[in-house]
């Protein structure tokens, strides 16, 4: 088995079908005997069929809605019934077959985000807000998918294959999807970042954050890009750079005034006679 039969007989996610110890235990017909109680995952048997046609859809189902659920969103998902049935599958000697058909649904979900994100392609700002939609629904469903599957992580993942299945789901993520499009991702934020506000500063922290929690090494293409919304992605300041910061302050303050929504301090807009008062 994957873990210790100690282990299975504590099946607390097993409703107590049984009778409770009374002084009229004579009453109670033998054949009332319930089929599971409180220990008799040991006696419980999972076919091939069963696993195929009860228990991977149900799982199958629920990973469905976590990966497309809207940002933000709350999706009704019995967690404790999908929990249940990795439990029962860990227990009943499934864990392989569970982690092979969870990563090849993970790689097929891949598939189906590099063809929205390739339709998206032709347009900077819509590829732009596109990718940043999809990172973000993506390690919010790892909030849900991974504590589903918390039981399998424990007795399989993390003591057979000596990993762990977030960091497994978020490298998935980063070899399928974003190693494919961070050239062409990092270029195009580089160039909405020297026109001000082309791209919302949310959206931009956002996907910036995002990738330097997916891999740090990301912040490495384009260091001066990265410490704009990460600290300490540059080396220290040093006092030989102070013209240069100059430099760019002065760049930035031209190029917001170029902007046609730019909006400056009107002193014009005081009363007559109205003077600043003196400093002293």
């Amino acid at each position: 088995m994957d873990e210790p039969m100690e282990a299975a007989e504590a099946d607390s996610t097993q409703p107590d079908l049984g009778y409770h110890k009374t002084d009229h235990l004579s009453d109670v017909p033998k054949k009332q005997a319930p089929l599971l109680r409180p220990g008799s995952m040991v006696m419980m048997t999972i076919t091939v069929e069963d696993y195929e046609s009860q228990y991977w859809p149900k799982l199958e189902n629920a990973i469905n809605q976590l990966l497309t659920m809207i940002p933000g969103q709350y999706i009704p998902i019995s967690y404790e019934q999908m929990y249940s049935c990795v439990y029962k599958c860990v227990c009943k000697q499934f864990s392989e077959r569970l982690y092979s058909d969870l990563m090849k649904h993970m790689n097929s979900h891949m598939v189906t985000i590099n063809n929205r994100l390739q339709k998206s392609g032709e347009d900077p700002k819509s590829f732009i807000d596109s990718f940043s939609y999809i990172m973000t629904q993506y390690l919010q469903a790892l909030g849900g998918i991974v504590p589903i599957f918390n039981y399998m992580n424990r007795f399989y993942i993390e003591t057979k294959l000596k990993t762990d299945l977030n960091e497994e789901l978020r490298k998935l993520f980063r070899s399928q999807v974003v190693d494919h499009h961070i050239s062409t991702l990092l270029s195009l934020l580089e160039e909405a970042n020297s026109t001000p506000f082309v791209i919302p500063p949310p959206t931009m922290a956002n996907i910036i954050r995002n990738l330097h929690s997916l891999y740090p090494d990301y912040a490495k293409l384009k260091p001066n890009l990265f410490s704009k919304f990460i600290p300490n992605v540059l080396p220290p300041t040093s006092v030989n750079d102070i013209e240069k910061y100059i430099e760019e302050s002065k760049q930035m303050q031209k190029s917001l005034q170029s902007l046609p929504e730019f909006i400056s301090c009107d002193t014009s807009r005081k009363r007559l006679n109205e003077e600043d008062p003196p400093v002293k």
